[in-house]
């Protein structure tokens, strides 16, 4: 009779390249998959006809027009991406103190969702809430004798959700880090009847030194004074993400996401398994231009690192990534295998 009671998971029994050996078997046994309909394309967005802009530093990433970004939208939906997230470019002449243009009803951001839903209904649109892209201080909220105004930059952000959700976006997210945000634009929402209107709240977002590519593409690397740390999170800090997260669900926001993304993939984690609520990571644009630039070199094969990089994000629990090499990604993952 067989001695069945060697076995068990010690060596040589258990061979754990045996699961590895074909590529068949490495697919089948993948504990995380990534398709185009976990990617969200983050879109800088200025104003003008026929403009394709290059973003410095974020080679294939550009500023686009509304009518370019119509023609986007249209490329998202055909490979399956579900939703893009749009950012304005913002001259110093439409900046001021108070961050008046984020409460212009005709502004870029909201001509733009108007004219893509118009165009493309049925794909989803995200939108910021933040005064950073309209301040000529390059800050999130208001700023007075050096101190960001917490409750005053709040009622602000109510109108500017209000008026984007009622241009066309379907998804408002808060990335300001205002304390109490979250519930006040949910209860404003409400009394618009804006009642299906999602907040992913940038819950845990960091002050990080990666997002500088993104402040040059938006017109704020320039202008902004000091720095964001008395309003995003220490880099240093974990459990404080997670108190941010339960104080924003609380409050009514229907998704979580934690920026930057890589490096805090921990917090992607940690998220996930606390509150199994729909979590999303964004891949910020100091990612992006690292690995653009690394691929350029020869250091690293573009693609293959893409791949990598968002197979990371939802090994480690995130339902989506926010990203700048969605379309690109799509477009790979279109491909026959």
């Amino acid at each position: 009779m067989a001695d069945y009671t060697g076995g068990g998971q010690s060596y040589p029994y258990t061979r754990l390249r045996r699961l590895r050996a074909s590529n068949w078997s490495r697919n089948l046994h993948a504990e995380a998959s990534l398709s185009a309909y976990d990617l969200i394309w983050a879109v800088i967005l200025k104003d003008g006809h026929d403009v394709k802009e290059p973003v410095e530093h974020m080679p294939g990433v550009y500023r686009l027009s509304p009518d370019k970004a119509v023609e986007a939208a249209a490329m998202a939906q055909g490979l399956g991406i579900p939703a893009l997230a749009l950012f304005p470019y913002t001259g110093t002449e439409e900046r001021s103190p108070g961050g008046g243009e984020a409460l212009n009803a005709d502004n870029l951001m909201c001509r733009t969702a108007s004219a893509i839903k118009a165009s493309v209904p049925d794909i989803g649109l995200i939108c910021d809430v933040a005064l950073d892209p309209y301040t000529d201080h390059g800050h999130d909220g208001l700023l007075e004798d050096g101190i960001i105004l917490n409750d005053e930059t709040v009622d602000i952000l109510c109108q500017q959700a209000v008026l984007q959700a009622k241009a066309g976006f379907d998804i408002v997210a808060p990335s300001d880090m205002m304390d109490g945000r979250v519930g006040a634009i949910r209860r404003a929402l409400e009394t618009e009847g804006l009642t299906d209107t999602q907040i992913m709240s940038y819950a845990v977002k960091y002050a990080s030194s990666f997002y500088g590519p993104y402040r040059g593409a938006i017109g704020s690397q320039n202008v902004l004074q000091g720095d964001k740390k008395t309003y995003q999170m220490n880099p240093l800090n974990a459990d404080e993400g997670l108190r941010e997260v339960a104080l924003d669900l609380q409050e009514g926001a229907d998704s979580v996401m934690v920026k930057p993304g890589l490096p805090y993939l921990d917090m992607v984690t940690r998220v996930k398994d606390t509150f199994r609520v729909p979590t999303f990571a964004f891949q910020v644009s100091g990612e992006y231009a690292m690995i653009c630039a690394a691929a350029e070199n020869g250091a690293l094969d573009r693609e293959k690192t893409v791949l990598e990089s968002l197979h990371c994000f939802k090994r480690a629990g995130a339902d989506g990534i926010i990203t700048y090499f969605a379309l690109e990604v799509a477009e790979l993952l279109a491909q026959p295998a």
